[in-house]
């Protein structure tokens, strides 16, 4: 079971922030603490644990009722263990994140040196108590807010971003829709009002039926053709519109990009394939990588079409996904090869021929096959 959620914006941050709970164990060990101690100190961290990853889960309501939990325990722990001030800083630290607005969360940090002065007074507590537990829950809490607020921003912009892609959508299929319908509206009319003349003909006039019959079959090759030019219409944007989504994508998450594109002449099939490319492997930065800078290069080298996609994210990648699968199979295809190097960050470097006779047939006759000039070929 994971012990958070999925979360871009935090990744494995909390696991580390949990090194400053260490200042809770300083007092026990310094001053060989008994076994009831330990036992007592043990209980402490078993519940802060719960609380501390329980913010993590909870909803917006109930993040605040554990911030408080987490206050109380460390009320209730000051007495026992100076080291119980680090409650406090977790608590500030989280306050920040469960109020919408930026001024209640400030003005929430100001309970702490409030809380820290009542514990001086009541338990006769040193000026370093209220440093630890008073002053310093505000410096951290203070400098939250703004991280806070740059995380709702990012979260605004992720939803903004998949609704303009949302509607991105919605207006390109209404596009393929009003071209097909151009396309083809006036041809299939044509080869209905033939193909039913052809019907009415077949008994009484056979030869006119034949001449009819030959009408739909070249109205139909036609419109096949005219199909086929539409969709390579489509493919020939696709890159570049691709290329330009990866960059808006990368950004937004927070990703530097450096691109280096040049003029690469390139066959409908293999635009396709290198879109495709370029999709998954800013899909795998974005969700995996946890990088901060990325940089793509396009160009030809040699004859050859060469993209490089590289990541400073974490690397590590030992298996083969499905994703890094169906890539490798697609240049594969064109005749290619895919490099994949993941031991300093990510490196994703594919390389594939570019167009010669009889190149890329193997990935074309899965794509689209052309008409042959046999007339007994039908699809």
């Amino acid at each position: 079971m994971r012990l958070l959620p999925k979360n871009q914006l935090h990744g494995w941050a909390p696991y580390t922030w949990l090194a400053y709970f260490g200042f809770f164990f300083i007092q026990p060990i310094v001053e060989h603490a008994k076994w009831k101690e330990w036992t007592w100190t043990a209980v402490g961290t078993a519940a802060f644990l719960v609380l501390y990853f329980g913010f993590f889960w909870l909803p917006d309501r109930w993040q605040r009722v554990d911030i408080v939990a987490m206050i109380v325990l460390g009320i209730a722990y000051t007495p026992y263990n100076g080291g119980a001030a680090c409650f406090f800083t977790f608590a500030a630290a989280f306050m920040p994140f469960a109020f919408e607005k930026e001024k209640h969360a400030a003005q929430s940090l100001a309970i702490f040196p409030v809380l820290a002065l009542i514990q001086m007074w009541w338990w006769h507590l040193s000026v370093w108590e209220f440093i630890y537990s008073g002053l310093l829950p505000v410096a951290v809490g203070g400098g939250n807010v703004y991280f806070a607020a740059r995380n709702r921003m990012f979260e605004k912009l992720r939803l903004a971003n998949q609704e303009i892609e949302h509607l991105a959508k919605v207006a390109e299929r209404e596009r393929i829709a009003r071209d097909l319908h151009d396309v083809l509206g006036h041809t299939l009319s044509v080869i209905i009002l033939k193909s039913e003349l052809a019907g009415k003909l077949i008994d009484r006039d056979p030869q006119r039926a034949k001449a009819e019959i030959g009408d739909v079959e070249q109205t139909s090759r036609k419109a096949l053709a005219e199909v086929r030019h539409t969709i390579r219409g489509y493919r020939l944007n696709s890159l570049a519109a691709e290329l330009k989504q990866a960059e808006s994508t990368l950004q937004l998450a927070g990703v530097t990009v450096q691109a280096e594109t040049s003029e690469v002449p390139l066959t409908p099939v293999q635009e396709s394939v290198i879109a495709l490319v370029v999709r998954e492997a800013v899909t795998n930065v974005v969700r995996h990588a946890g990088a901060r800078n990325c940089r793509f290069r396009l160009a030809n080298n040699d004859g050859n079409c060469l993209l490089e996609v590289h990541d400073d994210g974490r690397g590590g990648l030992r298996t083969e996904g499905n994703g890094l699968r169906g890539m490798r199979e697609r240049v594969e295809a064109l005749g290619g090869t895919l490099q994949y190097d993941s031991s300093a960050g990510t490196k994703l470097k594919i390389e594939f021929p570019l167009s010669a006779p009889g190149t890329n047939r193997n990935y074309e006759s899965v794509v689209e096959r052309e008409p042959q000039n046999d007339p007994g070929n039908h699809r």
